[in-house]
């Protein structure tokens, strides 16, 4: 890879985080292997019982505030700022240490786990502390109603048409730290493989599920291979 790219689209998935603390979901000893997804990441979970599911939304959201960017986030951050073309970071995760890391230009597509959102009025608030179903929606001022700002299994991605439209016009595709297991974020790589413009790469602690589909991989910690791929895209130019 020795070329100027004109338009970068990142995507990341839980494992750049991995070394800030947060916890994976498809690794094994990640977090599916200690609650059931049904229960807890489903609009049908939440139904049937919303204190389970707000107690571990709590639980996560004390680990996230304890958490701190890593190289990775960083390195990423550095990229957007250097690079002259366009650039668009598309995350799974609904951590913010991309933000902290000092990225901008991105869009959370499952949501963010620092935000709330009450299903009576639908506004979206931010919110750092604990949530249950006594808690009065700060708009609407009904309480039952809120639930965190995050996508469940079964329902729609955030920015489907923004993301898509970046894919179709990128010229090279970065997944980093993903499964490859979780669609549609799992098949963006086949999309812009359809265009036939873009280099793909996958940077990943392991191949992922979709490895194949990729031009260019590289295996190792985040914080190591994404500082080191991002420091010669900039030395491309």
């Amino acid at each position: 890879m020795q070329k100027r790219f004109r338009s970068i689209v990142v995507l990341t998935g839980a494992g750049i985080s991995a070394e800030s603390g947060l916890g994976t979901f498809r690794d094994k000893d990640g977090l599916w292997t200690k609650y059931d997804l049904q229960e807890v990441a489903t609009p049908e979970g939440f139904a049937r019982n919303p204190v389970l599911v707000h107690d571990f939304y709590n639980a996560r959201r004390k680990n996230l505030v304890e958490a701190a960017p890593n190289a990775a986030h960083y390195a990423l951050a550095e990229l957007e700022r250097r690079f002259d073309g366009q650039f668009l970071l598309v995350t799974q995760n609904v951590d913010d240490l991309h933000e902290r890391a000092g990225s901008a230009r991105l869009l959370h597509m499952h949501g963010e786990l620092l935000k709330i959102r009450c299903e009576n009025c639908d506004s979206v608030r931010d919110w750092r502390g604990d949530l249950d179903l006594a808690t009065a929606c700060p708009d609407c001022g009904a309480s039952g109603g809120l639930r965190p700002h995050v996508v469940w299994f079964g329902e729609m991605p955030l920015y489907m048409d923004d993301i898509a439209a970046a894919l179709e016009t990128c010229d090279l595709f970065v997944s980093i730290g993903t499964s490859g297991q979780v669609y549609p974020a799992a098949g963006f790589v086949a999309e812009v493989r359809r265009g036939g413009l873009a280099h793909t790469v996958e940077l990943n602690l392991d191949p992922s599920d979709g490895f194949s589909l990729f031009a260019e991989k590289i295996y190792g910690p985040a914080t190591d291979v994404v500082p080191a791929f991002v420091a010669r895209v900039l030395a491309a130019g």
